[in-house]
């Protein structure tokens, strides 16, 4: 956390600079050639260097949004100490097809720790694995859930990781779960490099969620006010927040058109209706029912489902 010089690819930055820098990435069939942005802002004091990721999954714009507005308001303003370093669009792939993947279909964040001749998902995880990392002392990664699924603005971290989780702690989101890091993910590897980190999730891919913004920038405020990078606000409300011990889905179990009747974010009882799948011709309807009692941390907001996928997120 003392670092005078950060070094990310081949270009310096000193203490008390801001910078732009760009990461060749790789090139359009047309030939352009696709960087990543990378935002770096540095106090005069050093510190920790925080790290704030969106846009993972191309689709994913909450995220994308979260970590924007956070250096619109970060980047331009001096810090008190350590440093900030924001990437708003990690895939820029997938964000100009507006899918969760690269154009060659794999996923960034099961590509770690990558290759320089790998895939071009392999090859974005190699860059952020080699080149930014290692100059990292917290990592924040932010996601929106994905396929007609909305998550109530939550955080995930490790499992077992006394760091993440003090983090966690700090951060304050309305929800708070332990979970296992995917095989060659982000979190995966940063946790090997001893870096605590986060992984937030809220909204829904393709659409903003104004909540989930607002809950994702109240969690940046709040890290970095802990490690006296910015001026504290003025008694603070602290937003109310639960920890989660145990969380499950449940599936549908027939085929049709599907209605919600209880939304993410409340609490429900085991046994208590959340919704009802139908057929068009009004011949059967199954109402889905809670398996236990807990908080809805996600739903499907797809219209119509297939017997086996998932309605409803609970944990407790």
């Amino acid at each position: 956390m003392e670092r005078k010089v950060l070094v990310i690819g081949d270009q310096i930055v000193e203490l008390g600079e801001k910078k732009i820098l760009r990461l060749l990435v790789g090139h359009l069939p047309s030939g352009t050639r696709i960087y990543i942005h990378i935002h770096v802002n540095r106090a005069m004091d050093p510190g920790p260097v925080i790290l704030l990721i969106g846009g993972m999954h191309g689709d994913e714009i909450n995220g994308i949004e979260i970590v924007r507005q956070a250096g619109r308001k970060y980047m331009q303003s001096a810090l008190q100490r350590g440093s900030l370093i924001t990437i708003p669009l990690l895939n820029v792939y997938g964000f100009i097809h507006f899918t969760r993947e690269v154009t060659d279909g794999k996923d960034v964040n099961r590509s770690f720790p990558g290759s320089t001749k790998g895939s071009l998902a392999s090859r974005i995880a190699r860059m952020l694995y080699k080149k930014v990392l290692p100059q990292v002392d917290v990592l924040l990664d932010f996601h929106t859930g994905g396929n007609q699924r909305y998550n109530y603005p939550q955080i995930r971290f490790t499992k077992n990781d006394g760091p993440s989780i003090a983090l966690a702690e700090v951060f304050r989101a309305p929800f708070t779960l332990a979970s296992t890091a995917k095989p060659n993910s982000l979190r995966q590897y940063a946790s090997k490099m001893k870096i605590p980190n986060l992984a937030f999730e809220g909204g829904e891919s393709g659409r903003f969620d104004g909540f989930s913004i607002e809950k994702g920038l109240q969690g940046i405020r709040s890290i970095l006010e802990h490690y006296q990078m910015i001026v504290p606000a003025v008694d603070p409300a602290l937003p109310q927040s639960h920890t989660l011990t145990g969380d499950t889905w449940i599936r549908a179990t027939y085929s049709g058109i599907f209605i919600w009747q209880r939304a993410s974010g409340v609490y429900v009882n085991k046994g208590e209706i959340l919704g009802s799948i139908s057929d068009p011709d009004n011949m059967r309807i199954e109402y889905i029912k809670s398996k236990t009692s807990g908080y809805i941390i996600g739903h499907n907001n797809a219209p119509v489902v297939h017997v086996g996928d998932a309605l409803f997120h609970i944990g407790w």
